[in-house]
Order: structure tokens, then sequence, then C-alpha cells
């Protein structure tokens, strides 16, 4: 049944089309660039088509090594958790779980010693990343924590937290006298909803926005950075209320006018359909709905 397959051919150009370089191919799997090249040529002449577009820099896919990508890629990564159930058991529990760094290093690790006192016989491995990983043509990646703003239809999805926006500060902040200028912590944010993420929508809807005439902005590109200026007393910050749970639980920010909120997105975990049944996976998503409802 599976005679004709040139499994080598296949197994180096999945290898090529994911690291986008033949010379890359060949580092991982040991063998010469020349190897990988003869492999894919072999493999294009068993299909009939050309799966690279070539260059003298560079090689790319072609539409058609387009389409058969993440069908190999699949099919391998289903090869390599079926070997994996034959693994010793600190082998075979392992898991790959995608989100940003913010949300990694502020809301998930400090969780994470929980997870691994319920199940120490599962190891997590964080890649994070503020770009989306497509899950459909990388399946080194088992689960995915995303803020959304729609749902993906080719996806398996659960619900984890829901998002909004609202302002914390240092436990000795005050307010500032009539008409002395306010230290404000800006970050670029993302909303769900029409009304922008930003200090004028905020000031708008608390009714202060005449602090915005003298302000005193400190801006900041990264989450972390801008509530770690907050903790050390830089200003106000307009935060996502999950990213800064562990800062107020901590004691060390607390909510200024905590009824004045802007919408946000929806925290959900995400994984090609199918592998939530996979018993790694299941474990972790259970633990973690269970976490978002505290």
């Amino acid at each position: 049944m599976f005679a004709r397959q040139p499994l080598t051919a296949l197994r180096g150009f999945e290898s090529a089309a994911r690291l986008g370089s033949f010379k890359a191919a060949a580092q991982e799997l040991s063998i010469s660039a020349a190897a990988i090249s003869h492999q894919v040529k072999s493999l294009e002449a068993f299909l009939g088509v050309r799966l690279f577009e070539r260059s003298s820099q560079s090689v790319r896919l072609s539409p058609d090594g387009e389409r058969l990508y993440p069908h190999i890629h699949r099919a391998l990564a289903e090869i390599q958790h079926g070997l994996q159930t034959l693994a010793p058991p600190c082998v075979a529990q392992s898991l790959v779980v995608s989100t940003t760094p913010a949300f990694a290093s502020l809301w998930l690790i400090p969780r994470l010693g929980d997870f691994y006192r319920a199940h120490p016989d599962i190891s997590v491995r964080l890649h994070s990343s503020n770009d989306v990983v497509d899950l459909q043509r990388d399946a080194s990646i088992d689960l995915a924590i995303r803020a959304v703003f729609t749902s993906d239809p080719q996806l398996f999805e659960q619900p984890l937290l829901d998002e909004y926006f609202a302002v914390y500060c240092h436990p000795g902040w005050q307010p500032p006298a009539t008409g002395a200028p306010v230290e404000l912590i800006d970050v670029p944010w993302l909303s769900s909803s029409e009304v922008a993420v930003d200090w004028p929508a905020w000031c708008a809807r608390a009714g202060t926005s005449v602090w915005l005439d003298n302000a005193r902005v400190r801006g900041y590109d990264e989450e972390q950075h801008a509530l770690q200026a907050a903790i050390v007393g830089h200003g106000l910050v307009l935060a996502s209320q999950v990213l800064v749970a562990e800062a107020v639980a901590r004691g060390q920010l607390v909510p200024y006018r905590p009824e004045v909120r802007l919408a946000g997105a929806r925290y959900t975990l995400v994984c090609v359909p199918g592998r939530e049944r996979r018993p790694a996976v299941r474990a972790f998503s259970e633990w973690l709905l269970g976490q978002g409802a505290c």
C-alpha cells in the first residue's frame, strides 16, 4: 500500500518547506544541502510538478508546494505522536503551548507551578510570540492561547477569559491637584469594540479629559514594561485586567476608578480539531479553564 511512497524525499521536502531553506533543512537532518536538493528534485519528478521556485539567493514554495506542505507536515507530525505513545511517560507527556510573551510572563507562568503539582508527568514548553502561529501548518504546537475578536472555524476553540481594560496605579498614588500634570503610562492595546483602547477613550468615559491637556505621557512598546513602570510608581497605566491580575493579587497595583472600563478581546484556547482529545492537551485545557474561572 505504501511501497511507492518516497518517505525520505517527503521528509526532506517538509524540512525545507518549513524552514524556507535547503541549507537549514540539511543542518536539521544532518545531511548535505546537495542531498536535500536531490531529494526535492526526485520528489518533483515523482509527482510531475515543481514544488519550489528557486533563485540564486533563496527558495520558496511554488503553488503546488504550498498545497502539498500542510498534508505532509501533518502526516509526519502524526507519525511522531504515534511513536511518542510508545516512548517512556516523561517523553510521551510533553506539551508545546503557544501564546504572547505578555500573557506567558504576566498570567500563565505565575500559575504553572499549580499545574505541575497536579500533573508532574507533563512537561510544558512555551512558545511565546506576538505573531499568530498557523496551527494547520505547524503541528509542533499542541495548543495556543489567544486573545481573539472572531472565531476561526477551522480550529477547536474553548473560551477562557473575557478581557476588559481599566486603570491601575501604585497603592501610594494620589490624584494630582487641580491643574497639575498627571503621569500617564501609554502602551498600544487592541480592542474588539469600536472604541479605541487608549487614554483619550478612557478619559472621555471617566469625565477627566482635562488631564490630556498637560499630561506627562510615558510610552512603552511592551505590556510588561508598562506594568512594571506602574508598579514602581511612574504613573497610571491603562491595562488589561487579565495581564494585571497577578500584580493586583500581590498588592503591587490597585484599580483606580474600577467602574470605568473599555471592552477588550476574549482569551481562548485553540488547537487543530482532534488534538483536544490527547491526554496532555485535555489535562492542560481543563486546568486552564479552572484557572480562568478563579
